[in-house]
């Protein structure tokens, strides 16, 4: 069994955080595709990669980074 990660926080916390970040991605006129795990985006001509539980955001035309508000705050 892997202690790595608190599953069952993971599983409470999971759709807020998704439902939150694509809330404000929407607010902001993204067009968005998600599954269980991710969200992906384009942003600058270039996919964007957001793991809404980790917080985790990554892609080409972004500065790789943790936190949703982070995120958010490049792409004003």
């Amino acid at each position: 069994m892997s202690n790595r990660l608190n599953q069952e926080r993971e599983k409470e916390l999971q759709p807020k955080r998704m439902d939150y970040a694509i809330l404000k991605l929407s607010e902001m006129g993204f067009r968005w595709q998600s599954d269980e795990t991710k969200i992906t985006f384009e942003y600058k001509g270039h996919k964007v990669t957001l793991f809404p539980y980790s917080g985790w955001h990554t892609g080409k035309s972004i500065k790789d980074g943790r936190g949703i508000d982070n995120l958010l705050k490049q792409l004003k």
